[in-house]
């Protein structure tokens, strides 16, 4: 297995903190992906999966029906998605995606995690050489499926590896070819239990463990942080 499995195994162990945040951020992502393509899920592929997810995580029905309104109302909020880019504490190479309306505000506490930890705050872009952009589904395993079969003939869609990781298949891709993935799985019947869009390294930094829990201090403070929907690091995790 890859650099994929890799990171997700690396990855697993940190959720986000309770269920209460992640109904939180999946509504505002339901939100965007309304006022993007509309509240209508037939017609719209993102908020289809998003729904999906949102089951997956057992987000109440009523909590997708309010976010769904909300983001139709005239007076709704305004979510934008804005990434940041830094170093923190030992040079590790920090990414921090944010769904926020109020940029200001954001952009502030951002550069605060990083400064009052020893990083600093860098420009957008300057970490692209670091992280490669993929789009990740995990999808519900069917009878009968051999997933090498399933591999060779998702190879022409841009697949990069597919894997069983507890009893569930794991896609990964590059990041342009979500599409085209998503509408293979919907046509062939496979169940979407989730998706992400992932930035993975290709370079991991070792730290002394002293080094990691400076690190890990800061990446809580930014985990903690309700515009922050993910954060990605290039440290190697002792889990590994």
């Amino acid at each position: 297995m890859g650099r994929a499995f890799e990171f997700r195994k690396a990855r697993k162990m940190k959720r986000w903190g309770n269920m209460a945040k992640v109904f939180t951020r999946l509504g505002k992502d339901i939100e965007i992906a309304v006022k993007a393509g509309g509240p209508d899920p037939a017609l719209n592929p993102k908020l289809r999966l998003l729904i999906q997810t949102s089951r997956s995580e057992n987000m109440p029905k009523e909590n997708v029906e309010r976010a769904i309104k909300r983001a139709v109302s005239k007076d709704s909020t305004d979510y934008k998605e804005v990434v940041y880019e830094g170093y923190g504490p030992h040079g590790i190479a920090v990414v921090v995606e944010t769904a926020t309306d109020n940029t200001t505000r954001t952009v502030a506490n951002v550069r605060s995690y990083f400064v009052r930890n020893g990083g600093s705050l860098g420009t957008m872009g300057m970490l692209d050489f670091l992280f490669d952009r993929k789009c990740s589904f995990k999808v519900e395993m069917k009878e009968g499926i051999d997933i090498e079969e399933l591999e060779l003939e998702m190879i022409d869609l841009g697949v990069e590896e597919i894997f069983v990781d507890e009893g569930e298949i794991m896609i990964y891709a590059e990041f342009s070819n979500f599409g085209p993935i998503q509408k293979y799985l919907e046509e062939n019947n496979f169940e979407i239990k989730s998706f992400a869009f992932e930035r993975i390294p290709n370079d991991m930094k070792t730290l002394t463990p002293d080094q990691q829990a400076d690190v890990e201090k800061m990446l809580e403070r930014m985990d903690d942080d309700d515009d922050v929907t993910n954060v990605f690091h290039n440290m190697q995790s002792t889990d590994n």
